[in-house]
C-alpha cells in the first residue's frame, strides 16, 4: 500500500483504487466534511495521538502507522504533518455541472496544479456548477493541486479528460454562450452580461486559449492597469465574482443557496 501511495503522489494522479491521496489534518477533515468515502489513513508514529486528538472521527477507521522516516520520504511536502487518508472522490458526469445552470468552468491545457487547485477553491467560492479538466490539462487529484483547493476538489462537481469536441457538443445542446478569458482584445468584463449560464475557459499562463477553443468563445478580458495579464485563479476569481455580482442584482442569492448545500 505505502508503495502505491507513493506512486500516486510521485505521478500527482489517483491510485489505481481510484483514490486520491489528501495529505495533512485539514485536507483529512475537510474530505470527512464533504462526505467522501475513505480508505487506509496513513500516520507517522510520532503523530498518532495526535490523529485521534484533532480528527477524532477517524477513531476505529483503517489506519496503517508508518515509521516517521518512511513518511518523510512519500509525502509530498517538505514539513509534512504526518497524516494522509486515502480518500474516493464522488464521480460525476458532464450533464451534472451543467445541472445547476451557474457558470462551468474549463481548464484548457493548465500545467500548474497550484494554479488549478485554486481556481477550484475560487469556482467553488462563487457559486460554479463545476469544472471540467480538459485533454492536456493537469490532474485534478495532483496532491498540489488537492492542496491549493482547500477541499474544494470533494465538493465541485469535476469531470476529466474530455476533447473540445465533446465539451463543444455540449455546449451547443444548451445553447450556453462561452467565453475565453484573454489578456487584452476582448470584451472588457464590465461590459459583459454573465447573469445568465455560460462557460469559461481559461488558459495556460504560458500559451493561453487554445486557437480551436478561442475560435468558439467570445474573448472576454480583465480590464488592467501596467500589468499585461493576471494568473489564471486571480483571473477566474474576478469573472466569477462579477458574475456573482450580477446575477445577485438581477434575481435570488444563487451563492447563499449554493454555500448551503
Amino acid at each position: 500500500m505505502v508503495k502505491e501511495v507513493a506512486r500516486a503522489i510521485r505521478r500527482g494522479t489517483l491510485t489505481r483504487d481510484g483514490y486520491a491521496v489528501a495529505e495533512g489534518f485539514r485536507l483529512v477533515s475537510e474530505a470527512l466534511r464533504s462526505g467522501c468515502e475513505l480508505g487506509a489513513i496513513l500516520v507517522a508514529q510520532s503523530v498518532r495521538k495526535t490523529l485521534e486528538e484533532r480528527v477524532p472521527e477517524l477513531r476505529g477507521g483503517s489506519l496503517v502507522i508508518v515509521a516517521d522516516n518512511v513518511f518523510r520520504k512519500i509525502a509530498s511536502t517538505e514539513n509534512p504533518q504526518g497524516v494522509m487518508a486515502l480518500v474516493r472522490p464522488p464521480m460525476w458526469v458532464l450533464g451534472d455541472l451543467f445541472a445547476r445552470r451557474t457558470p462551468v468552468i474549463v481548464l484548457d491545457g493548465v500545467q500548474e496544479p497550484g494554479n488549478a487547485g485554486a481556481v477550484l477553491r475560487v469556482a467553488e467560492a462563487f457559486g460554479a456548477g463545476g469544472c471540467i479538466f480538459l485533454k492536456g490539462t493537469v490532474d485534478p487529484y495532483n496532491p498540489k493541486a488537492i492542496r491549493a483547493s482547500a477541499g474544494s476538489v470533494f465538493r465541485l462537481p469535476l469531470v476529466v479528460g474530455i476533447g473540445v469536441g465533446e465539451l463543444e457538443l455540449a455546449v451547443k445542446a444548451r445553447s450556453w454562450p462561452m467565453f475565453a478569458a484573454m489578456p487584452r482584445d476582448g470584451v472588457p468584463l464590465d461590459g459583459a452580461d454573465l447573469k445568465g449560464s455560460f462557460v469559461l475557459v481559461l488558459g495556460s499562463e504560458a500559451h493561453g486559449v487554445s486557437d480551436e477553443l478561442a475560435q468558439l468563445a467570445t474573448p472576454l478580458t480583465i480590464p488592467t492597469t501596467e500589468v499585461e495579464s493576471l494568473n489564471i485563479a486571480v483571473a477566474a476569481g474576478v469573472i466569477l465574482y462579477e458574475a456573482w455580482r450580477q446575477r445577485q442584482r438581477s434575481g435570488p442569492k444563487i451563492l447563499a443557496e449554493h454555500t448551503r448545500q
